[in-house]
């Protein structure tokens, strides 16, 4: 199996967007930064912010949070991967997910972009699917017209600390993935689900 080299948190930039649903995935990456005391900064030629970690003190681990819009990630994706020699599966990527609802967060490896027009920029760029996500739940409006809407609105306060529990879970299940097993991040992730 192959190892985590690169972890993409999915976000829209601007001051505007830092609260909004569809932010989830920068959530995650800014959280998982913190714990290793790390910061983020802007690199142009890789089209977003960068960091990196070390969790199991052998290999680093590439952070990034693209700066071009969410429709257009997989070009940060694609450069950074490009340059660092990186394959699909050596990919996480953090999203968030209408099809989960607030306080869930699961790991998953490939399959189609579920609507999602970051994972499709993605897919596009890489010509492959089988990178790995971590699938943000936030809910569904309950109408698909107003999806839009509601990805770039902000979660009520209950909803937003459901979704900072499952974040948080998902930053200690991403440790136990890179640093134990796989299947051990997984069992524990896909059994939480914040209160």
């Amino acid at each position: 199996m192959s190892k985590i080299k690169l972890i993409v948190g999915l976000a829209n930039t601007g001051a505007e967007y830092i609260a909004t649903r569809h932010n989830a995935g920068a959530w995650y990456l800014d959280l998982l930064v913190e714990r290793y005391n790390q910061s983020l900064k802007e690199k142009a030629k890789f089209f977003g912010y960068t960091a990196r970690i070390n969790p199991s003190g052998k290999e680093d681990i590439y952070l990034l949070v693209p700066t071009t819009f969410i429709n257009l990630s997989g070009k940060a994706v694609s450069a950074v991967a490009t340059f660092f020699r990186i394959t699909p599966e050596e990919i996480l990527v953090a999203h968030d997910d209408l099809d989960l609802l607030p306080g869930i967060a699961k790991f998953k490896q490939g399959g189609g972009s579920g609507g999602h027009n970051g994972l499709k920029d993605i897919i596009n760029k890489l010509g492959n699917n089988n990178f790995h996500r971590l699938r943000i739940g936030i809910g569904h409006p309950g109408n698909r017209n107003k999806v839009t809407e509601f990805v770039l609105g902000k979660p009520s306060a209950s909803e937003q600390k459901r979704i900072k529990d499952a974040i948080a879970e998902a930053v200690y299940c991403t440790e136990v993935w890179l640093k134990e097993a796989r299947l051990k991040a997984i069992n524990r992730l896909h059994s939480f689900k914040a209160s």
